[in-house]
């Protein structure tokens, strides 16, 4: 995992989830990106507390959404994190405040992370058109429907987004998100 600089002191960064969320994917990236400084704010569809999965089927902990999605822009943040798991979203991409606020990073040019079923909003704001990523394996599909090129490696950058495919990528996604959003 990346040392912790405080490279990113006075970024502001959404974690847009939901319930379902992969905890691991959640909580190290926001870790990763507290200590360098940046300040995360938990982005959700609803109020109050959102459940956390470990490998989708165990309960892990509940987290306090600090916003709702309906009342925050793009402008109000720097940058974008979207971690994954399979129900989180799946139930986000349902939402179009949530799609509409993915696609406004993308139309501004912020820096986007996004690893496992993530990527799913992606395609979902249809922002993936022409761009090359990776995710977890069951969603290749939907991406090269989408426009997209799907790579099998455990971090890829395309200009200013970043994705990763699973858990065991997070050390060189946390690295490659404190890199991109620093730049």
């Amino acid at each position: 995992m990346t040392s912790p600089t405080r490279s990113l002191i006075g970024l502001k960064v959404a974690i847009l989830a939901t319930d379902g969320v992969e905890e691991v994917e959640l909580v190290q990236p926001r870790d990763v990106l507290s200590a360098a400084g940046a300040t995360t704010q938990l982005v959700s569809v609803h109020l109050g507390q959102i459940q956390a999965m470990n490998h989708d089927v165990e309960k892990g902990n509940s987290y306090v959404v600090d916003q709702l999605v309906g009342d925050v822009t793009p402008d109000d943040f720097d940058a974008l994190l979207l971690p994954g798991g399979t129900t989180n979203p799946d139930k986000l991409r349902r939402s179009p405040e949530a799609v509409d606020f993915v696609k406004g990073f993308f139309a501004r040019s912020k820096p986007v992370a996004a690893i496992c079923h993530g990527p799913w909003m992606l395609v979902e704001a249809d922002v993936v058109r022409g761009r090359t990523l990776t995710s977890y394996p069951s969603i290749h599909t939907d991406i090269r429907n989408a426009g997209g090129e799907v790579t099998d490696e455990e971090v890829v950058v395309d200009d200013q987004l970043v994705t990763s495919r699973n858990p065991q990528d997070l050390p060189a996604f946390c690295t490659k998100i404190v890199e991109v959003f620093r730049a």
